[in-house]
């Protein structure tokens, strides 16, 4: 018996054809979950064309459906409260239940020199990275009380333990994550609802790549020079890879990790910047 079966997960941001969320996505669908995949609208530039999100989502649901997996896409836009009330409704109205919320959609606004970022890239940052997966925790939390507990993972990052320059937004949501994982795992641990953070360092996704270009631009190097310098900082001199952070959700998220609440688990090859 697949570790997962009978299970439930929703999972948010998960369009990204090189990103976590899809990865997570597959993992816990191999592992025998029933997956919503959840993302905004609009759309990705991919190989110089606009795709849809939504689009993406439906393509992963036939990928998991193709090994044999279940999943459902639903649009879902984590600063809004009706989207995410839609979301949860419609996942308990298809498949009765909800057993893991993996809170992964994330935003990069407001990064670059911190005197210039304004209060509007501020507040979306804040709304994706924090006050999203707070509100979609209070949406979820009933009903994993009622059904004897549940699994809240949510998607930090090396920037919810430490910093590096040019992304104070980011960086400050991204701790405040921690608080919020640890505050829900010690009030509803006597619910048997867990809650853990896991915290990637730099994963080859396409925002991540996006970032290395960015900062080649900004400091006059090549992309290549700005690989070999950020990854000097880790301790394995790569990159990860989604699948890497999609293992460790699937710990927190199996039976192997019925014990472990309210941590941070970096996935990161070994960062030590300010951590």
């Amino acid at each position: 018996m697949l570790p997962l079966q009978g299970k439930v997960a929703l999972v948010t941001g998960a369009s990204a054809p090189r990103g976590i969320g899809r990865a997570i996505a597959l993992r816990l669908a191999a592992d025998g979950a029933a997956v919503v995949v959840t993302d905004v609208a609009g759309s990705l530039v991919i190989d110089g064309a606009d795709v849809l999100r939504l689009t993406l989502l439906d393509g992963l649901v036939s990928e998991i459906a193709a090994m044999g997996g279940v999943a459902f896409a639903q649009k879902l836009d984590v600063t809004s409260a009706a989207d995410i009330a839609v979301g949860v409704e419609t996942t308990l109205a298809q498949f009765q239940r909800l057993d893991i919320l993996v809170n992964n959609a994330g935003s990069l606004s407001g990064v670059g020199e911190f005197l210039a970022a304004t209060p509007a890239q501020w507040q979306t940052s804040f709304e994706v990275n924090l006050l999203g997966p707070m509100l979609l925790a209070q949406a979820v939390i009933p009903h994993m009380r009622k059904a004897g507990g549940g699994r809240i993972i949510n998607i930090g990052s090396t920037g919810s333990l430490g910093a590096e320059p040019g992304f104070a937004a980011y960086t400050t949501m991204k701790h405040g994550l921690v608080g919020l994982s640890k505050t829900i795992a010690a009030e509803f641990g006597p619910d048997g609802i867990l809650c853990n953070t896991v915290c990637p360092g730099y994963i080859a996704t396409d925002m991540h790549l996006a970032t290395n270009e960015r900062l080649a631009k900004e400091r006059g190097f090549s992309v290549a020079e700005i690989k070999q310098d950020r990854y000097a900082q880790v301790a394995l001199r790569n990159a990860g890879l989604p699948e890497d952070v999609a293992n460790a959700v699937a710990f927190l998220a199996g039976p192997q990790g019925a014990y472990v609440t309210g941590i941070n688990l970096p996935v990161s090859g070994g960062v030590p910047f300010g951590i």
